[in-house]
């Protein structure tokens, strides 16, 4: 049995532990949802003020799985959880670097972020195992306030509807749908940090081989352009805060389970209204989450083409 699933490179310095320069890979270029194109395509993007077409947020995530096993070991990929909040848009040729800064006061949480080589910081959040907190996520949603009521896009959307749980499984060869126009196998061909136990014949700890957290990301949300909120169309998405947390954990690849949703707040900037969705990831029939997202998707108030005429239609009759 392997017992070193990552091999990358680290650097130590105080508390803190950085991984190697990488370049993550863009794989929804061909990504559509509600028959569009998407951010992660360059003319989409470049109409929305981005220099191209941006690599999505969880694309991020796998390069600070080697940071985390080296602090964690196998607890990590039972427990562990990481919680961030996206600051800057990374485009395909772009290296990153992944750093953790490890607390000497709670040694089951620690700070991480993401910079580019001239120092833009990509991502900034933490990590965490056995529940330790609270995460970036806890303290960003608990300031939000009740949701304005002057909202165009979310206009249908309100805190508290779920969708119906529904089977989910991700086999290495298996196509996960419009959103994610790759396999499981495709990624780990091009994923920044591959881990033995990633590997279809895998010998893990668990009996399987195990699903790369930003694959997890994949598996919860791959449904959700066929089984989708209200919001009003058409609009381009981006992923602006996320959080993947193992309750019970590992996620296994050609594994049965089912996934819960719940829109559980709506925020708004000056150019986006944001939907914050808890998917909960359960074994057939259980009632105890494996797994949990939090996934806040903020819709670009310029995509959408009437929404300076509805937002005067409903401060008019506000």
């Amino acid at each position: 049995m392997t017992r070193s699933p990552f091999d990358t490179a680290l650097s130590l310095a105080g508390n803190r532990i950085s991984g190697p320069w990488r370049s993550p890979r863009n794989m929804l270029s061909t990504q559509s949802y509600d028959g569009h194109a998407s951010i992660h395509d360059d003319a989409t993007a470049q109409k929305l003020g981005f220099a191209a077409a941006t690599i999505e947020g969880p694309t991020h995530f796998s390069q600070f799985e080697p940071l985390a096993v080296s602090i964690w070991h196998e607890i990590w990929f039972e427990s562990g959880c990481l919680s961030a909040s996206y600051k800057a848009a990374c485009y395909e040729g772009e290296e990153v670097a992944a750093h953790i800064e490890r607390d000497p006061d709670n040694p089951d949480r620690a700070a991480i972020f993401m910079t580019k080589r001239d120092g833009t910081e990509v991502l900034r959040g933490t990590a965490s195992v056995r529940g330790a907190g609270p995460t970036a996520l806890d303290d960003k949603l608990g300031a939000i306030g009740e949701p304005d009521p002057l909202r165009v896009i979310l206009q249908d959307v309100t805190i508290g509807m779920k969708r119906a749980r529904t089977a989910v499984r991700m086999g290495f060869d298996d196509l996960m749908g419009d959103l994610y126009p790759f396999t499981l196998a495709q990624k780990l061909d091009r994923i920044t940090e591959r881990s033995a136990w990633n590997n279809a014949e895998a010998d893990t700890p668990w009996g399987s081989p195990i699903l790369p957290l930003e694959m997890v990301s994949v598996l919860v949300h791959h449904v959700a352009s066929g089984d989708p909120w209200p919001p009003r169309q058409p609009r381009v998405d981006l992923f602006v805060d996320q959080e993947i947390r193992l309750h019970r954990g590992p996620v296994l690849a050609d594994r049965d389970y089912e996934i819960e949703r719940e829109v559980v707040a709506i925020s708004q900037s000056r150019r986006t209204e944001s939907m914050w969705v808890q998917t909960r990831l359960f074994e057939p029939g259980g009632d105890q989450p494996v797994a949990t997202m939090l996934l806040n998707t903020a819709s670009m108030k310029d995509s959408y083409p009437r929404y300076a005429e509805e937002r005067a239609s409903i401060e008019g009759a506000a």
